[in-house]
Protein backbone atom coordinates (compact mmCIF):
# COMPACT_ATOMS: atom_id res chain seq x y z
CA UNK A 1 0.00 0.00 0.00
CA UNK A 2 1.32 3.46 -0.81
CA UNK A 3 1.95 5.87 2.07
CA UNK A 4 -0.86 8.20 0.98
CA UNK A 5 -4.29 6.80 1.72
CA UNK A 6 -7.09 9.00 0.42
CA UNK A 7 -10.69 7.95 -0.16
CA UNK A 8 -13.92 9.67 -1.15
CA UNK A 9 -17.21 8.32 0.21
CA UNK A 10 -20.61 9.18 -1.24
CA UNK A 11 -24.25 8.24 -0.80
CA UNK A 12 -27.38 9.83 0.58
CA UNK A 13 -31.00 10.79 0.31
CA UNK A 14 -32.03 8.43 3.12
CA UNK A 15 -30.25 7.19 6.23
CA UNK A 16 -29.96 3.76 4.61
CA UNK A 17 -27.66 5.26 1.99
CA UNK A 18 -25.34 6.51 4.73
CA UNK A 19 -25.21 3.77 7.37
CA UNK A 20 -22.67 1.55 5.62
CA UNK A 21 -20.40 4.57 5.24
CA UNK A 22 -20.79 5.28 8.95
CA UNK A 23 -19.82 1.67 9.69
CA UNK A 24 -16.55 1.78 7.73
CA UNK A 25 -15.44 5.34 8.62
CA UNK A 26 -13.97 4.42 12.06
CA UNK A 27 -11.94 1.59 10.52
CA UNK A 28 -10.65 3.79 7.70
CA UNK A 29 -9.69 6.52 10.18
CA UNK A 30 -7.89 4.03 12.40
CA UNK A 31 -5.94 2.77 9.38
CA UNK A 32 -4.80 6.27 8.52
CA UNK A 33 -7.01 7.14 5.55
CA UNK A 34 -7.76 10.76 4.69
CA UNK A 35 -11.56 10.74 4.22
CA UNK A 36 -13.69 13.14 2.19
CA UNK A 37 -17.44 12.82 1.67
CA UNK A 38 -19.43 14.07 -1.31
CA UNK A 39 -23.14 14.50 -0.57
CA UNK A 40 -26.10 16.69 -1.36
CA UNK A 41 -26.64 20.19 -0.03
CA UNK A 42 -29.71 19.42 2.08
CA UNK A 43 -29.92 15.63 2.42
CA UNK A 44 -29.83 13.64 5.64
CA UNK A 45 -26.26 12.59 4.79
CA UNK A 46 -25.11 16.14 5.51
CA UNK A 47 -26.67 16.02 8.99
CA UNK A 48 -25.06 12.65 9.72
CA UNK A 49 -21.61 13.26 8.25
CA UNK A 50 -20.67 16.94 8.25
CA UNK A 51 -19.92 17.23 11.96
CA UNK A 52 -17.89 14.03 12.23
CA UNK A 53 -14.34 14.68 13.32
CA UNK A 54 -11.74 14.22 10.60
CA UNK A 55 -14.22 14.10 7.69
CA UNK A 56 -14.47 16.88 5.10
CA UNK A 57 -17.94 17.20 3.60
CA UNK A 58 -18.37 18.51 0.03
CA UNK A 59 -21.97 19.40 -1.00
CA UNK A 60 -22.86 19.18 -4.69
CA UNK A 61 -25.92 19.66 -6.88
CA UNK A 62 -28.02 16.54 -7.47
CA UNK A 63 -31.30 15.42 -9.01
CA UNK A 64 -34.03 13.23 -7.58
CA UNK A 65 -36.36 10.48 -8.80
CA UNK A 66 -39.98 11.49 -8.39
CA UNK A 67 -42.87 9.12 -9.01
CA UNK A 68 -45.19 12.00 -9.78
CA UNK A 69 -45.40 14.90 -12.26
CA UNK A 70 -43.38 17.94 -11.23
CA UNK A 71 -41.67 20.87 -12.91
CA UNK A 72 -38.57 19.81 -10.96
CA UNK A 73 -38.30 16.73 -13.20
CA UNK A 74 -37.33 19.02 -16.06
CA UNK A 75 -34.69 20.75 -13.95
CA UNK A 76 -33.04 17.61 -12.63
CA UNK A 77 -30.88 16.78 -15.70
CA UNK A 78 -29.27 20.21 -15.41
CA UNK A 79 -28.73 19.68 -11.69
CA UNK A 80 -27.01 16.37 -12.41
CA UNK A 81 -24.78 17.96 -15.05
CA UNK A 82 -23.81 20.64 -12.57
CA UNK A 83 -23.17 17.93 -9.98
CA UNK A 84 -20.86 16.09 -12.39
CA UNK A 85 -18.91 19.32 -12.96
CA UNK A 86 -18.65 19.96 -9.21
CA UNK A 87 -17.67 16.36 -8.40
CA UNK A 88 -15.04 16.38 -11.17
CA UNK A 89 -13.46 19.50 -9.70
CA UNK A 90 -13.45 17.98 -6.21
CA UNK A 91 -11.85 14.74 -7.40
CA UNK A 92 -9.28 16.68 -9.43
CA UNK A 93 -8.29 18.59 -6.30
CA UNK A 94 -8.32 15.66 -3.87
CA UNK A 95 -6.85 12.96 -6.14
CA UNK A 96 -8.27 10.04 -4.10
CA UNK A 97 -7.11 6.50 -4.71
CA UNK A 98 -10.59 5.02 -4.54
CA UNK A 99 -14.28 5.98 -4.19
CA UNK A 100 -16.89 4.09 -2.19
CA UNK A 101 -20.55 4.70 -3.01
CA UNK A 102 -23.56 3.62 -0.96
CA UNK A 103 -26.10 4.82 -3.55
CA UNK A 104 -28.80 7.43 -3.74
CA UNK A 105 -29.02 10.04 -6.46
CA UNK A 106 -26.15 12.14 -5.13
CA UNK A 107 -23.84 9.24 -6.00
CA UNK A 108 -24.66 9.32 -9.72
CA UNK A 109 -22.70 12.49 -10.62
CA UNK A 110 -19.85 11.33 -8.36
CA UNK A 111 -19.53 7.99 -10.14
CA UNK A 112 -19.70 9.66 -13.55
CA UNK A 113 -16.98 12.06 -12.44
CA UNK A 114 -14.90 9.11 -11.24
CA UNK A 115 -14.76 7.80 -14.80
CA UNK A 116 -13.74 11.21 -16.12
CA UNK A 117 -10.91 11.44 -13.59
CA UNK A 118 -9.86 7.80 -13.77
CA UNK A 119 -10.56 7.09 -10.09
CA UNK A 120 -11.73 3.49 -9.41
CA UNK A 121 -15.04 3.16 -7.59
CA UNK A 122 -16.88 0.50 -5.60
CA UNK A 123 -20.67 0.48 -5.22
CA UNK A 124 -22.57 -1.19 -2.39
CA UNK A 125 -26.11 -2.40 -3.10
CA UNK A 126 -28.24 -3.26 -0.07
CA UNK A 127 -31.51 -4.36 -1.68
CA UNK A 128 -32.31 -7.53 -3.59
CA UNK A 129 -32.70 -5.57 -6.84
CA UNK A 130 -30.61 -2.48 -7.64
CA UNK A 131 -32.23 0.93 -7.34
CA UNK A 132 -32.32 3.34 -10.26
CA UNK A 133 -29.45 5.46 -8.93
CA UNK A 134 -27.17 2.44 -8.66
CA UNK A 135 -28.29 1.17 -12.06
CA UNK A 136 -27.22 4.49 -13.57
CA UNK A 137 -23.92 4.48 -11.66
CA UNK A 138 -22.91 0.82 -12.06
CA UNK A 139 -21.35 1.16 -15.54
CA UNK A 140 -18.84 3.57 -13.99
CA UNK A 141 -17.84 1.27 -11.10
CA UNK A 142 -15.07 -1.30 -10.98
CA UNK A 143 -16.80 -3.50 -8.41
CA UNK A 144 -20.31 -3.95 -7.00
CA UNK A 145 -20.85 -5.47 -3.55
CA UNK A 146 -24.19 -7.05 -2.63
CA UNK A 147 -25.93 -7.68 0.69
CA UNK A 148 -28.37 -10.35 -0.56
CA UNK A 149 -26.97 -13.33 -2.53
CA UNK A 150 -30.04 -13.06 -4.81
CA UNK A 151 -28.81 -9.66 -5.97
CA UNK A 152 -26.03 -11.29 -7.99
CA UNK A 153 -28.67 -12.42 -10.50
CA UNK A 154 -29.23 -8.74 -11.38
CA UNK A 155 -25.59 -7.64 -11.61
CA UNK A 156 -22.63 -7.96 -13.93
CA UNK A 157 -20.89 -11.26 -13.16
CA UNK A 158 -17.51 -9.67 -13.85
CA UNK A 159 -18.01 -6.90 -11.29
CA UNK A 160 -20.32 -8.29 -8.63
CA UNK A 161 -19.55 -10.03 -5.35
CA UNK A 162 -21.78 -11.07 -2.45
CA UNK A 163 -20.39 -9.92 0.92
CA UNK A 164 -23.39 -9.97 3.28
CA UNK A 165 -24.74 -7.20 5.49
CA UNK A 166 -22.61 -4.41 6.91
CA UNK A 167 -23.63 -3.74 10.53
CA UNK A 168 -22.42 -0.77 12.58
CA UNK A 169 -20.42 -2.26 15.49
CA UNK A 170 -21.72 0.31 17.98
CA UNK A 171 -25.21 -1.23 17.69
CA UNK A 172 -23.95 -4.17 19.78
CA UNK A 173 -22.80 -1.84 22.56
CA UNK A 174 -26.22 -0.53 23.61
CA UNK A 175 -27.23 -0.38 27.26
CA UNK A 176 -30.77 -1.47 28.11
CA UNK A 177 -31.00 0.68 31.21
CA UNK A 178 -29.81 3.76 29.34
CA UNK A 179 -32.34 3.07 26.60
CA UNK A 180 -35.24 2.76 29.04
CA UNK A 181 -34.17 5.97 30.76
CA UNK A 182 -33.87 7.81 27.44
CA UNK A 183 -37.42 6.76 26.54
CA UNK A 184 -38.79 7.33 30.05
CA UNK A 185 -39.85 3.68 30.26
CA UNK A 186 -39.43 0.92 32.83
CA UNK A 187 -39.26 -2.88 32.97
CA UNK A 188 -42.96 -3.44 33.68
CA UNK A 189 -43.83 -4.43 30.11
CA UNK A 190 -41.92 -5.46 26.99
CA UNK A 191 -40.93 -2.68 24.59
CA UNK A 192 -42.00 -2.30 20.98
CA UNK A 193 -40.01 -0.01 18.70
CA UNK A 194 -41.79 1.46 15.68
CA UNK A 195 -39.65 2.87 12.87
CA UNK A 196 -40.87 4.31 9.58
CA UNK A 197 -37.49 5.01 8.00
CA UNK A 198 -35.44 8.20 8.29
CA UNK A 199 -38.17 10.27 6.62
CA UNK A 200 -40.96 8.68 8.64
CA UNK A 201 -44.11 6.94 7.45
CA UNK A 202 -47.48 8.67 7.62
CA UNK A 203 -49.38 5.37 7.29
CA UNK A 204 -47.33 3.67 9.99
CA UNK A 205 -47.59 6.65 12.33
CA UNK A 206 -51.36 6.76 11.92
CA UNK A 207 -51.72 3.01 12.52
CA UNK A 208 -49.73 3.19 15.76
CA UNK A 209 -51.50 6.25 17.14
CA UNK A 210 -54.98 5.01 16.25
CA UNK A 211 -54.32 1.73 18.06
CA UNK A 212 -52.21 3.13 20.87
CA UNK A 213 -54.59 2.01 23.64
CA UNK A 214 -54.48 -1.56 22.39
CA UNK A 215 -50.71 -1.54 21.97
CA UNK A 216 -50.11 -0.08 25.43
CA UNK A 217 -52.12 -2.87 27.02
CA UNK A 218 -49.27 -5.24 26.10
CA UNK A 219 -46.26 -3.08 25.25
CA UNK A 220 -44.45 0.11 25.99
CA UNK A 221 -43.82 1.89 22.68
CA UNK A 222 -40.79 3.73 21.35
CA UNK A 223 -42.03 5.53 18.24
CA UNK A 224 -39.39 6.93 15.85
CA UNK A 225 -41.77 8.80 13.61
CA UNK A 226 -39.61 10.96 11.30
CA UNK A 227 -38.77 14.62 11.01
CA UNK A 228 -41.75 16.95 11.60
CA UNK A 229 -44.02 13.97 12.42
CA UNK A 230 -44.22 14.30 16.21
CA UNK A 231 -47.75 14.55 17.62
CA UNK A 232 -47.51 16.99 20.51
CA UNK A 233 -51.09 16.24 21.58
CA UNK A 234 -50.25 12.71 22.78
CA UNK A 235 -48.93 12.35 26.31
CA UNK A 236 -49.20 8.74 27.48
CA UNK A 237 -47.23 6.80 30.03
CA UNK A 238 -45.31 4.09 28.21
CA UNK A 239 -45.27 5.93 24.87
CA UNK A 240 -42.25 7.95 23.76
CA UNK A 241 -41.87 9.73 20.42
CA UNK A 242 -38.66 10.70 18.64
CA UNK A 243 -38.26 12.36 15.25
CA UNK A 244 -34.97 10.62 14.52
CA UNK A 245 -32.31 8.97 16.67
CA UNK A 246 -28.66 8.55 15.82
CA UNK A 247 -26.26 8.37 18.77
CA UNK A 248 -28.79 6.96 21.22
CA UNK A 249 -30.12 4.26 18.90
CA UNK A 250 -27.96 1.40 20.27
CA UNK A 251 -29.36 2.00 23.76
CA UNK A 252 -32.96 2.19 22.51
CA UNK A 253 -32.48 -1.04 20.56
CA UNK A 254 -31.01 -2.74 23.62
CA UNK A 255 -34.23 -1.87 25.46
CA UNK A 256 -36.42 -3.13 22.59
CA UNK A 257 -38.08 -6.56 22.50
CA UNK A 258 -39.90 -6.43 19.13
CA UNK A 259 -39.85 -4.08 16.15
CA UNK A 260 -42.48 -2.78 13.73
CA UNK A 261 -40.74 -1.26 10.74
CA UNK A 262 -40.54 -0.51 7.07
CA UNK A 263 -38.32 -2.97 5.20
CA UNK A 264 -35.23 -1.04 4.17
CA UNK A 265 -32.40 -3.55 3.84
CA UNK A 266 -29.88 -1.92 6.16
CA UNK A 267 -32.39 -1.54 9.00
CA UNK A 268 -33.80 -5.06 8.84
CA UNK A 269 -30.35 -6.65 8.75
CA UNK A 270 -29.50 -4.63 11.86
CA UNK A 271 -32.61 -5.97 13.59
CA UNK A 272 -31.65 -9.48 12.50
CA UNK A 273 -28.10 -9.12 13.83
CA UNK A 274 -29.54 -7.93 17.17
CA UNK A 275 -32.12 -10.75 17.21
CA UNK A 276 -35.17 -8.47 17.33
CA UNK A 277 -38.37 -10.18 16.06
CA UNK A 278 -39.98 -7.86 13.55
CA UNK A 279 -43.23 -7.04 11.82
CA UNK A 280 -42.36 -5.50 8.46
CA UNK A 281 -44.71 -3.16 6.60
CA UNK A 282 -42.89 -2.49 3.31
CA UNK A 283 -43.51 0.52 1.11
CA UNK A 284 -46.16 -0.25 -1.50
CA UNK A 285 -45.37 -0.55 -5.20
CA UNK A 286 -47.34 2.64 -5.76
CA UNK A 287 -44.91 4.55 -3.53
CA UNK A 288 -41.70 2.75 -4.49
CA UNK A 289 -40.08 0.41 -6.98
CA UNK A 290 -41.02 -2.58 -4.80
CA UNK A 291 -37.59 -3.21 -3.30
CA UNK A 292 -38.88 -3.27 0.28
CA UNK A 293 -41.52 -5.84 -0.67
CA UNK A 294 -38.79 -8.17 -1.95
CA UNK A 295 -36.68 -7.56 1.17
CA UNK A 296 -39.65 -8.35 3.42
CA UNK A 297 -40.56 -11.51 1.50
CA UNK A 298 -37.00 -12.77 1.79
CA UNK A 299 -36.99 -12.26 5.56
CA UNK A 300 -40.43 -13.82 5.94
CA UNK A 301 -39.28 -16.87 3.99
CA UNK A 302 -36.33 -17.32 6.35
CA UNK A 303 -38.60 -17.00 9.38
CA UNK A 304 -37.03 -13.75 10.58
CA UNK A 305 -40.16 -11.59 10.27
CA UNK A 306 -43.89 -11.36 9.82
CA UNK A 307 -45.10 -9.15 6.97
CA UNK A 308 -48.11 -6.88 6.53
CA UNK A 309 -48.42 -5.30 3.09
CA UNK A 310 -49.40 -1.65 3.08
CA UNK A 311 -52.35 -2.35 0.79
CA UNK A 312 -53.75 -4.58 3.55
CA UNK A 313 -52.99 -2.20 6.41
CA UNK A 314 -55.98 -1.21 8.55
CA UNK A 315 -56.76 -1.15 12.26
CA UNK A 316 -57.84 -4.79 12.37
CA UNK A 317 -55.02 -6.22 10.26
CA UNK A 318 -52.40 -4.21 12.14
CA UNK A 319 -53.43 -5.47 15.56
CA UNK A 320 -53.87 -9.01 14.24
CA UNK A 321 -50.29 -8.98 12.92
CA UNK A 322 -48.94 -7.44 16.13
CA UNK A 323 -50.66 -10.20 18.11
CA UNK A 324 -49.14 -12.78 15.78
CA UNK A 325 -45.70 -11.28 16.31
CA UNK A 326 -46.19 -11.42 20.08
CA UNK A 327 -47.32 -15.02 19.95
CA UNK A 328 -44.49 -16.20 17.68
CA UNK A 329 -41.57 -14.04 18.81
CA UNK A 330 -39.73 -16.99 20.40
CA UNK A 331 -40.09 -18.98 17.18
CA UNK A 332 -38.73 -16.03 15.21
CA UNK A 333 -35.80 -15.70 17.61
CA UNK A 334 -34.99 -19.38 17.12
CA UNK A 335 -34.81 -18.81 13.36
CA UNK A 336 -32.62 -15.75 13.91
CA UNK A 337 -30.25 -17.79 16.06
CA UNK A 338 -29.52 -19.96 13.01
CA UNK A 339 -28.37 -16.90 11.04
CA UNK A 340 -24.59 -16.76 10.69
CA UNK A 341 -23.56 -13.15 10.31
CA UNK A 342 -20.68 -12.53 7.92
CA UNK A 343 -17.95 -10.02 8.70
CA UNK A 344 -19.09 -7.87 5.81
CA UNK A 345 -17.58 -4.66 7.19
CA UNK A 346 -14.07 -6.07 6.93
CA UNK A 347 -14.90 -7.43 3.48
CA UNK A 348 -15.71 -3.91 2.29
CA UNK A 349 -12.44 -2.64 3.72
CA UNK A 350 -10.53 -5.48 2.02
CA UNK A 351 -12.15 -4.68 -1.33
CA UNK A 352 -11.23 -1.00 -1.00
CA UNK A 353 -7.60 -1.88 -0.17
CA UNK A 354 -7.33 -4.30 -3.06
CA UNK A 355 -8.73 -1.81 -5.56
CA UNK A 356 -6.52 1.01 -4.29
CA UNK A 357 -3.48 -1.24 -4.53
CA UNK A 358 -4.30 -2.26 -8.09
CA UNK A 359 -4.11 1.30 -9.37
CA UNK A 360 -0.64 2.37 -10.39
Amino acid sequence: MTKRKQIVLTGGGTAGHVMVNLAIIPILKQDGWKIDYIGSKKGIERDLIENLEGITYHPISTGKLRRYASIENFKDPFKVLNGIRQATMILHRLKPQVIFSKGGFVSVPVLMASRLKGVPAIIHESDITPGLANKLAMPFAKRILATFPETLDHLSKEKAKWIGAVIRPELFEGDQGAGLKMADLDRSKPVMMVMGGSAGSKRLNEAVREQLDTLLATYQVIHICGKDHLDSTIHRRGYKQFEYVNKGLPDLLAATDVVVSRAGANAIFEFLALKKPMLLIPLSRQASRGDQILNAKAFEKQGYAHVLYEEDLNDQSFIKKVNGLTKNKDQIKNAMNQYERQDATQRVIDELYQLAKSIK
